[in-house]
This record gives C-alpha cells, structure tokens and sequence, in this order.
C-alpha cells in the first residue's frame, strides 16, 4: 500500500474495501476477529508453559498514570472507604473486634492499559459489520457490541514482536517512527516465531521505557512510534484475534496524513472488526523473551464485563 499524504479519505476508503471482515462472521456477530481465536488455538497457547513463570503486562492505575485530560480522560482516582483507623477508632461497628477496609476507584475505562472494543470507533456514521453507529452506541452504552461479549474469550497463543529491539537503537524506536510490514516480518523472523490466524499479537516499540525514564511528557497523545497505516493489510491477511502496543494510540503519531487523526483505527477497528490494546507494558516480558529466545507464550487478558462499554481496563498475563 502506497500512501498519499494529502489523501487521507481516499486511503482509509480504498484500505476500508480491501480489508473489510462485514459479513464475515453473520450479520448478529459481535466478536470480529476474536473469532480466530478458537479452542485448539488456546491449546496450542496453554502447551507453551513451561516454565511457569508469569508476567503482568499492565501498567499501574494511579494518580501517577499518563492521562493529561483530552477527551475528558484524567488518572484514576482511588478513594478509601473504610479504614484501619476508622476500625481501631471502633467506627465501624463491627462485634467482636472485627474491623475492615474498603475502597472505589473512578476512571476513564481507556485511561491506562486497556482494549479498545468495537464500538470505540466508526467510519462516516459506521460501526463494526457495517451498523448504523447511531443506533449502536447511545447514551445508554454499546447496544450491540459491548465489550461483555469479548470477557470469555481473550486467552490463547501470545506472540511478542519486540521492533524496538530488532529494528531500533538500545531496544528504542524513536517517536514518529512508522512500523511498516517489513519491520513487522523481519522482527518475526529475527526472533524465529510465527504469528498467523487466532495469535494475540504485541508489539514493543520501546516507548513506555522511554517515557519511564524521562516522564511522561505527551506520552498520552503526542509523538509516538507505531503501526504504519500501510500495515492494515497485514492486519487483515494475518487474521490475528487481537493486536496491541506499549504506546498511546497503536498507529504511528504524527499521523502519516497532512489532516488526519488516527486513520488506521477508522479501518482496523469498523472494518477489519479487530481487538486493538493500547498503553501495555512489555518491558520485563521483552526481557526475558531476549533471555531465553522465546517469543511465543500463553496470554491471557480478559476485558471487564462490562456492560455495554466500548472500552475496557485490563491486566493481561503472559505465562512462559
């Protein structure tokens, strides 16, 4: 795929054709391509454990996060209800000498790491499989394909695809650095895994240890290393189940458009109904995939069932 940077709409349009998955799985369906993922394809993922070592791929959710307020979006807020003074204060009225903490956490559900479900975004009025957004998303939530639906099948093959480490400097790709398909394919084959049909896919660009090391900055919306708009052809021929990043926004920023936002999702997301993962930390897991030469893992990272949101928290687990 050739880009045109003065052609934003004419590429989203002729990629949106090409890649389209409408219709694919029946007009009723709500999974897109969580559809690949099937269960001989969880497994093929439970057999890779071997060693039982497991690493959190989340990032923390707290006041400390990356969030600077755009679209309303701030760091969660963790307020305590009940707590050991109030207990050893004997508030809380329990009998004997039983005391207690609770607490309630508010936040953006895509304010740290998290999906983006396939009601997060749509094509000139159009979500996934080809409905009306109108009727599909309202003020009462996602009608159609809540993020509910998603919650018992996210676990299966994981695939790391460390571009930071094979294609950048000191594990690093530097902000507005587009990964095209070449990169994609050569990381693979550098590190001698496969990713194909039902794999849960991640890709470490090196930013998070970046902004880790120097702050946040506009980590949250501002320059980025990420996907090329020309990889949504990838994207669709790889029927990969899911995709996600350790950066803010999946796909290359500054865009690769004059007067864009964001063009990849508008087609990855409505059209090509795939799972997108945004702000995940692959760090200690890059590490010791570099140790021991294998990038292929059991993952699990089930969505929150939440109902009717187009977004979800998530703290996904890779087992090796």
């Amino acid at each position: 795929m050739t880009l045109e940077r003065h052609d934003p709409e004419g590429a989203i349009a002729r990629a949106a054709k090409a890649c389209s998955n409408w219709g694919r799985w029946g007009e009723d369906d709500v999974l897109g391509t969580l559809n690949f993922l099937d269960g001989a394809k969880r497994r093929e993922g439970a057999a890779l454990v071997r060693r039982g070592v497991s690493f959190s791929l989340a990032q923390r959710f707290d006041m400390n996060g990356p969030q600077r307020g755009w679209r309303r979006r701030t760091n969660p807020v963790h307020t305590m209800l009940d707590t050991g003074t109030d207990a050893a204060l004997g508030l809380q009225g329990f009998p004997h000498g039983l005391g207690g903490a609770d607490d309630v956490i508010a936040m953006p559900l895509q304010c740290s790491t998290q999906w983006d479900g396939l009601g997060h975004i749509f094509c000139h009025g159009r979500a996934w499989n080809g409905r009306d957004a109108g009727r599909t998303v309202t003020s009462d939530g996602d009608q159609v394909t809540g993020i509910e639906h998603m919650a018992p099948h996210v676990a299966g093959r994981g695939v790391l695809l460390d571009v930071g480490r094979v294609i950048g400097e000191h594990g690093e790709l530097p902000d507005g650095f587009a990964v095209t398909e070449e990169h994609l394919t050569r990381t693979a084959r550098v590190q001698g895994v496969t990713v194909g049909r039902g794999d849960l896919v991640l890709v470490r660009t090196g930013q998070l240890s970046r902004v880790r090391r120097e702050g946040w900055g506009e980590y949250a919306g501002g320059p980025a290393p990420g996907l090329s708009f020309t990889t949504a052809g990838w994207l669709h021929r790889g029927e990969f189940a899911a995709v996600a990043t350790d950066t803010w926004g999946f796909e290359v920023r500054p865009n690769e458009f004059d007067h864009a936002f964001q063009p990849l999702h508008q087609v990855a997301i409505p059209h090509i109904g795939l799972l997108i993962g945004e702000m995940w930390d692959l760090d200690a897991l890059a590490e010791d995939c570099a140790a021991d030469g294998v990038y292929a893992f059991w993952l699990t990272a089930a969505p929150l069932p939440i109902t009717g949101a187009v977004g979800s928290p998530v703290n996904p687990i890779a087992v090796k």
